[in-house]
């Protein structure tokens, strides 16, 4: 088994190592902006992102889910430091979530992630996807006010996003718009059966070639055309370290006297809920994306969150979850298997010891770029009519969730894309539960799975089609369950049978539920007992619509 893996991840190194390193390209400006937004230290949101790639990569199941800091903790982590007067006392409560996400792990609490529709989490990606276009728009023009919100789907709501499309206006950078567009006709270019067919050309990621085209442009424009050329606020900003013992400088470590605070296991408590959580819908989601359709283990996932929560806490990260837009990144640019987000972390860890310098000078408008083409395939129009052509029932939860995530967050707009759905799949249950045939006065009211409470209504109406002088069997054969409403339905109906004339018998409905003792049984197959009521099946349903 250990030697099919290593075979496995060495026949796809020519494809994980170039997308690891996109990965890490798109990472890298996101793992400093959240960690300006959350009111951390720089270096924590790399040292996540590091833990992300280098541990979490291999203790997780997943073969293409990226892990790293995440937007949607910004604001709770922000509070977090605030509330506790001090970073190392957050790190504390860090560490105390990644023992509770590990315990939820061997809880097998990562079964819940099943119960989330196709539609809500295909939405959920069409919703994440028309952010990121929205989100990266003003930094394709050389607007770059809020990097650290360019993959927030938690917090901010599509207003602030409208605010910055509205006042990139005033500050459309021309040589940051000259690399964006440049950039995403590369990016397109590559995308093509020509550039595909071409074995030299395919050696090069599109994305990498994006990245030296942004470089390479800015130093020509710098030496002819200053006015033209990217200015330093638009371009990536790393941490130089200057030796070894600057490099550990910037690591920070828990104090953990806020054991004794009561507030850091609220904190903590929290933290380990929405982490859990986001990291669920994001693997399920990233199962979605998964060419080879691969379906990750949950549990092993929250362990393996939950040791790198652990890890991040006690060297002071930020707290880990799977992120959706880098593990997108990381299948758009055809990573294979779990080596490329090792690959992520692993640059993310020599850019800060060796190559800051040198990486500074990327253009954040490349990475934009790379965004965009990242939401695009997120977000393709073909979804939208695919979903629509499937029905209502596909078409109406999916587009709820993209709408209500766009207007509010990512967790509001899951809930409300799952509310959605529970209707169509109770609405689907209320008819499809009960049916009723008919062969002149013989009747034939079959349960045809397991029926609950919400049935009652529809099980009334069917009642009342019977008329008097018939011959009425309820067949309870193909449930496993009858709600204890629904027999004492039958039970009333039973008694009051008789006064229209009706004869009444039942079918295997014991067992299903405690039957009254008054009412008259049979456990004896339909077919033997009634010969030829067979033929009640082919008959046409009696179509009954209840109000």
């Amino acid at each position: 088994m250990i030697y099919k893996q290593l075979d496995f991840y060495c026949r796809n190194f020519k494809n994980d190592i170039p997308a690891g390193i996109v990965v890490f390209l798109v990472a890298l400006p996101l793992c400093l902006g959240i960690a300006l937004a959350s009111g951390a230290p720089l270096f924590s949101g790399l040292i996540a992102g590091m833990v992300g790639g280098l541990i979490i990569s291999w203790a997780s199941g997943s073969q293409l889910s990226v892990s790293g800091p995440a937007a949607g903790l910004t604001v709770i982590v922000y509070n977090a430091i605030d509330t506790l007067g001090s970073f190392s006392g957050f790190l504390v409560a860090l560490v105390l979530a990644g023992f509770l996400q590990l315990i939820f792990g061997f809880m097998k609490a990562g079964s819940i992630s099943a119960y989330f529709p196709t539609p809500v989490i295909k939405g959920m990606l069409a919703a994440i996807g028309l952010i990121l276009i929205m989100k990266q728009i003003p930094h394709a023009l050389g607007y770059d006010a809020s990097f650290e919100g360019d993959e927030s789907y938690m917090q901010e709501t599509s207003r602030s996003t409208l605010d910055e499309l509205t006042g990139v206006l005033k500050y459309i950078s021309p040589g940051a718009t000259v690399v964006s567009a440049v950039s995403l006709m590369i990016l397109m270019l590559w995308e093509t059966n020509y550039i595909k067919r071409i074995n030299f050309l395919r050696i090069f990621p599109g994305a990498l070639l994006v990245v030296a085209w942004g470089v390479a442009y800015n130093i020509i424009a710098l030496q002819i055309a200053p006015e033209w050329a990217v200015s330093a606020k638009h371009l990536v900003s790393l941490p130089v370290t200057k030796d070894a013992v600057d490099f550990i400088n910037l690591f920070s470590f828990p104090d953990f006297n806020f054991l004794f605070n009561k507030q850091t296991y609220t904190i903590a408590v929290t933290l380990a809920v929405i982490a859990s959580l986001e990291t669920l819908l994001s693997l399920e989601a990233v199962d979605k994306l998964d060419p080879l359709k691969r379906i990750a283990p949950t549990n092993r996932e929250l362990k393996a969150q939950g040791l790198g929560n652990i890890i991040s806490g006690f060297i002071g990260g930020l707290p880990l979850t799977a992120v959706i837009v880098r593990s997108a990144a990381n299948v758009n640019a055809g990573g294979k298997s779990k080596v490329s987000s090792f690959v992520h972390g692993y640059f993310l860890l020599m850019s800060v010891m060796f190559f800051a310098r040198y990486l500074n000078h990327i253009p954040l408008a490349c990475l934009a770029a790379i965004l965009l083409q990242t939401g695009y395939k997120l977000a393709k129009p073909k979804l939208f009519l695919e979903f629509l052509h499937k029905g209502q029932n596909q078409w109406v939860p999916f587009i709820a969730t993209v709408t209500a995530i766009l207007i509010t967050d990512l967790l509001k707009g899951i809930l409300v894309g799952l509310l959605v759905g529970l209707y169509y799949v109770i609405r689907a249950n209320y008819h499809a539960a009960i049916s009723l045939t008919q062969s002149g006065n013989h009747y034939l009211l079959q349960l045809n799975k397991d029926v609950s409470f919400l049935n009652r209504a529809l099980l009334r109406n069917y009642l009342d089609q019977i008329e008097e002088g018939s011959y009425l069997v309820i067949d309870g054969s193909k449930t496993q369950f009858i709600d204890h409403d629904i027999l004492e339905t039958i039970e009333d109906f039973i008694q009051s049978a008789s006064d229209a004339n009706i004869t009444v018998e039942t079918v295997q409905l014991n067992g299903k539920e405690k039957i009254p003792h008054s009412r008259k049984t049979s456990n004896i197959p339909r077919r033997k007992r009634f010969g030829r009521s067979s033929s009640l099946k082919e008959t046409a349903p009696i179509i009954v619509k209840s109000n």
